[in-house]
């Protein structure tokens, strides 16, 4: 049943002031990719060099979600779509506290990611999708999981990239190819991004 009788509660800052109090913007970096690909390093090495440099960022993980918030979803399309419309819904407000939430889940479809950012474009709030793109054959190398080898053996049912499609972004903000460059240098090409779009604090 949804709910029905309820009403949205204004706090006594906008969002304006709150950036302005607390000294930074609040926004959402969506990283995605097939499994394996590095979007959770990624995520973890930004936010750890953003926090380092006490800048309030938080990254949310697309398996750690699911032990909580979402554990009651399953891999099915549908699924699939309630879970990042969730997490869509969970960075918005991390964004709108100005942290900068990370996002790091495969989100296959390109349907799904356009909803995350018409959330976030409906707050104003900025929305960068970081592609995290490596090749099939090379993720299925690395796969440090044992998930690949589990789906082509068909343990692992609706798996993305074998038994289940991939979309991958035609126009990301941010796209690094994950086997041509270093963790650090993926990092400095997020890093140079923001900051040519004055998105980071001053230093």
């Amino acid at each position: 049943m949804v709910a029905t009788n309820i009403t949205w509660h204004q706090g006594a800052f906008t969002r304006e002031e709150r950036q302005q109090t607390l000294g930074q913007k609040g926004f959402t970096i969506w990283f995605t990719g097939l499994s394996a690909s590095g979007k959770s390093t990624l995520a973890s090495a930004l936010e750890q060099h953003l926090v380092s440099l006490k800048i309030g960022a938080y990254r949310l993980d697309g398996d750690n979600i699911r032990f909580g918030l979402n554990k009651d979803l399953g891999f099915g399309p549908d699924a699939r779509t309630e879970n990042i419309r969730r997490i869509a819904e969970v960075a918005k407000l991390f964004a709108d506290s100005t942290q900068i939430a990370i996002t790091a889940f495969i989100s296959p479809y390109i349907s799904d990611r356009d909803a995350a950012r018409t959330l976030h474009n409906q707050a104003n709030i900025p929305f960068i999708e970081v592609f995290a793109d490596a090749p099939l054959d090379v993720v299925e190398k690395r796969d440090p999981k044992g998930l690949y080898q589990k789906a082509r053996a068909g343990e692992i049912k609706e798996f993305t990239g074998i038994s289940a499609p991939y979309e991958a972004p035609t126009k990301p903000e941010i796209h690094i190819h994950t086997n041509k460059v270093s963790v650090e240098e993926g990092v400095q090409i997020i890093l140079d991004y923001l900051r040519e779009k004055d998105l980071l604090p001053k230093a």
